[in-house]
C-alpha cells in the first residue's frame, strides 16, 4: 500500500470498516511510514473535533436571518431547491429549527 492508497481508506479504517486483508496492508504501511501515522492522527483529531462541534447545542444568534437558517437546514437535508428559497414565515424559534 502506498501513502496515496492509505488516504483512500482513512475513514473506513477509523470506522472499523476495512476488510481484514486491507486492514493488514493499511497497518503494515503505517508501521513503516511516520508521515502517514502523523497524517492519520491529524485526520482522526479533525473527525473528533468536527463531531464535538456538531453536537454543540449553541443557540443561533438572534441577528441571523431566519431565511438563512431555513436554507442551511434544507441544504443539510439534501434539498438544494429549498436551500435557495429563503423567503417564508419565520420559524417558531431558531433552536427548534436546528434540532
Amino acid at each position: 500500500m502506498t501513502c496515496r492508497d492509505l488516504v483512500e481508506f482513512l475513514a473506513d479504517y477509523l470506522a472499523g470498516g476495512l476488510a481484514p486483508e486491507v486492514r493488514r496492508a493499511f497497518e503494515g504501511h503505517l508501521a513503516g511510514c511516520p508521515e502517514c501515522r502523523t497524517y492519520l492522527r491529524g485526520y482522526a483529531d479533525t473527525v473528533r473535533l468536527v463531531r464535538l462541534w456538531a453536537k454543540a447545542d449553541d443557540a443561533v444568534p438572534a441577528d441571523v436571518p431566519a431565511g438563512l437558517v431555513r436554507a442551511i437546514l434544507a441544504a443539510r437535508a439534501g434539498n438544494p431547491r429549498s436551500a435557495h428559497a429563503i423567503e417564508g414565515p419565520e420559524p417558531a424559534c431558531f433552536e427548534e429549527a436546528l434540532r
